[in-house]
């Protein structure tokens, strides 16, 4: 079955699995992290960053959707994607040097507008390369690879926490997540068209055309 899925697809699908196994590893430990590293944080500072976060992500999706689509072809949607990313792997590493309330807003906002383009982005161009007839493996393949990342790191990331602090945690995420970005560099290959050469296609025509001449020359029309 793998072997009939495009290098579109298997390219997005493990890029996916880094960036989620990154974040995988903060998700069992975020909570903790704010209430133990941040001096005078409570459950409420959690509920507050994390509404921040989804407040960005969500206001910034709509926008980023009707620029894209505004643009043709897939340029414009590759790389809002791997800037996307690398601007949450930098958040990620941002994440280890927070000391106050005010910073982890900061660095909320800017991880909640980077995922909501990437959110926006990223089906978007994976969306156009499944494969014909198996639309559902194609997300199944992703889903399942995203579930499992999460399911293997979960464990890891509160057990490197535990051993050696909440940074080492962040600054592993972050370097998976610019990681997962680095892969889609080889997508431009792959899914941007050719660019044609003006100067070779007035060439072409105007030998078709001095043809085309010659042809009604000798037949007398």
């Amino acid at each position: 079955m793998l072997a009939k899925i495009n290098k579109v697809i298997k390219l997005f699908v493990i890029s996916d699995f880094l960036l989620f196994m990154g974040w995988g590893f903060i998700s069992p430990i975020f909570s903790l992290f704010v209430l133990y590293q941040i001096e005078g944080a409570t459950i409420v500072t959690v509920g507050i960053g994390t509404a921040v976060y989804w407040f960005f992500r969500s206001v910034i999706q709509p926008p980023t959707a009707y620029f894209l689509d505004k643009h043709k072809g897939e340029k414009d949607d590759l790389y809002a994607l791997i800037v996307a990313l690398v601007i949450v792997g930098f958040a990620s590493l941002e994440l280890a040097t927070v000391v106050s309330e005010i910073h982890l807003y900061l660095i909320q906002i800017i991880h909640g507008a980077a995922f909501g383009i990437y959110s926006v982005a990223w089906p978007s161009i994976f969306s156009r390369h499944m494969d014909k007839g198996m639309v559902a493996v194609d997300w199944s393949l992703d889903r399942s690879s995203v579930g499992m990342a999460v399911a293997i790191t979960s464990i890891g990331g509160a057990a490197m926490a535990e051993a050696l602090g909440f940074p080492a945690v962040f600054i592993l995420a972050g370097i998976m997540t610019i990681g997962s970005a680095l892969i889609l560099l080889f997508a431009p290959k792959l899914i941007l068209p050719h660019e044609k050469n003006p100067s070779r296609d007035v060439t072409v025509l105007r030998a078709r055309a001095e043809r085309k001449h010659r042809y009604r020359t000798t037949v007398g029309l």
